[in-house]
């Protein structure tokens, strides 16, 4: 599916503004948790990313609770 950069900057606004429910494009789209609106949103970003061909950045953090 193609996104638009209208749809991954609805899904920043209601991330930052705390609601589920978002309109966009004459659509209404109910998340059932902030967790699925987040993943909703790098799903988004991935899909923008390799259709730019611009390969999205990956972080891995490594934490440690003893000294090794």
């Amino acid at each position: 599916m193609t996104y638009t950069i209208a749809q991954r900057d609805a899904l920043r606004q209601a991330i930052v503004s705390g609601v589920l429910r978002l309109s966009y494009d004459g659509k209404n789209v109910e998340y059932r948790s902030m967790a699925e609106l987040k993943a909703a949103l790098n799903e988004v970003e991935a899909s923008l990313a390799r259709d730019s061909g611009k390969p999205q950045t990956r972080q891995i953090k490594i934490y440690a609770d003893k000294d090794l």
